[in-house]
């Protein structure tokens, strides 16, 4: 499993095969995220695009192709939100079947149509990124390590001790020429609690983990027929269908049975053990969009009109980019965050640092120290059956 030798790539960065996966609901981000409309599809930071558009458009510099895998519920919205991707770079999978299927369909497709020593890099569809030249720095180092056969991640310089993400554990340098910044990876680490991330973060060898993988599509596509040959053997037979007329025939006969794994645990942990995973460490401004509590960070202040000091969080829907503005008034509310998308008024009176979200059919009233709790809340409203609500 461990990588070729760090000779040296040829020049210059190779462009990469960019896998956008667009799944998942958002639930900490409910009532604006729903199954019918999730986060990514939603302007959350008030720039004027989609988290998946601007995800696009982040990558365009440094990708040969983009190719985004969401579920069939879906396909339809990220068509119309993305115009210049081509229709056959929309994958739909049938059903959720988690980040190693989505990941591993799509460089196995890629792999079929570009050769297995593409270059693809997976990035979620519903993070952001502040400083795009650092981002791209740490990409185009990323392809010229994984040209010499690591799978590679990029971590992120931690701002804290946080319990909210996976740790990447780093290493010797790599010394691959043209990437001065990669190291070994020793290992990851799930979400853990205060005293642990705090000791971590002591070391200076801890970096979060974003779930950004960089790797030749042989590569991957090899790990993944060793470590879980099942799994590769269904995934390669629904791509070498895919640009075919099999395709939905042999969809419907292999996806439901494909194991359901996320790409850290079926290649990343496993791979980085055998000492054939590389990091990048960078710091550009990351944010995983998480929470309402993300959104505070986010969203800027308004410095002058009737919600002065208050965050508003206009236009969600980037569909409709023409939507009149809400009529916001915040009055020794600052630091509030308020996300107006049903028409009404809304009015905050001396609430500072409160969160409004106030859709047509829920109101939720909260605070950035318990936006994680919302989950549960969908959670309960699932339990309850209120679909409709979900």
């Amino acid at each position: 499993m461990r990588p070729e030798g760090s000779g040296p790539s040829g020049g210059s960065a190779p462009a990469i095969h960019a896998i956008i996966p667009a799944g998942g609901a958002g639930t900490r981000l409910w009532p604006l995220s729903r199954r019918h409309r999730p986060k990514f599809l939603l302007d959350l930071t008030g720039v004027g695009r989609s988290l998946l558009q601007d995800t696009v458009e982040r990558l365009a510099p440094l990708a040969a192709t983009t190719t985004v895998v969401t579920g069939i519920a879906h396909i339809a919205a990220v068509a119309d939100q993305l115009p210049d991707i081509p229709r056959d770079n929309l994958l739909a999978e049938p059903s959720p079947r988690d980040s190693m299927a989505a990941i591993g369909l799509a460089a196995a497709v890629i792999a079929h149509r570009h050769g297995r020593d593409a270059i693809v890099g997976s990035f979620a569809a519903d993070h952001t990124v502040a400083d795009r030249a650092s981002f791209a720095g740490a990409v185009r180092q990323a392809a010229l390590l994984a040209e010499q056969g690591w799978v590679v991640t990029i971590g992120i310089e931690a701002t804290g001790p946080s319990t909210a993400f996976g740790y990447i554990h780093a290493g010797d340098p790599t010394n691959v020429p043209g990437a001065p910044d990669g190291l070994r990876v020793l290992g990851f680490t799930e979400k853990p609690d205060a005293d642990t991330a705090a000791a971590y973060l002591a070391t200076g060898d801890y970096r979060w983990n974003a779930g950004m993988f960089v790797a030749r599509t042989g590569v991957l596509l090899d790990h993944l027929a060793e470590l879980r040959p099942q799994l590769a053997a269904g995934i390669e037979a629904i791509a070498a269908a895919w640009d075919t007329p099999e395709r939905e025939e042999v969809l419907a006969e292999r996806w439901p049975a494909l194991e359901k794994i996320a790409i850290d645990h079926a290649i990343a942990e496993p791979v980085a053990a055998a000492g054939g995973v590389a990091a990048v460490p960078v710091s550009m401004g990351w944010n995983d969009v998480g929470g309402f509590d993300a959104l505070t960070e986010l969203v800027a202040s308004r410095t002058e009109g009737l919600a002065d000091g208050a965050r508003v969080l206009d236009g969600v829907d980037a569909s409709a980019p023409e939507a009149p503005r809400a009529d916001v008034r915040a009055i020794g509310s600052d630091g509030a965050l308020i996300a107006p998308t049903s028409g009404r008024t809304v009015v905050l009176l001396g609430v500072p640092g409160a969160v409004v979200v106030d859709t047509p059919d829920a109101l939720l009233v909260t605070t950035p120290e318990h936006a994680q709790d919302v989950k549960g809340v969908v959670d309960a409203l699932r339990a309850a059956g209120r679909e409709d609500l979900l």
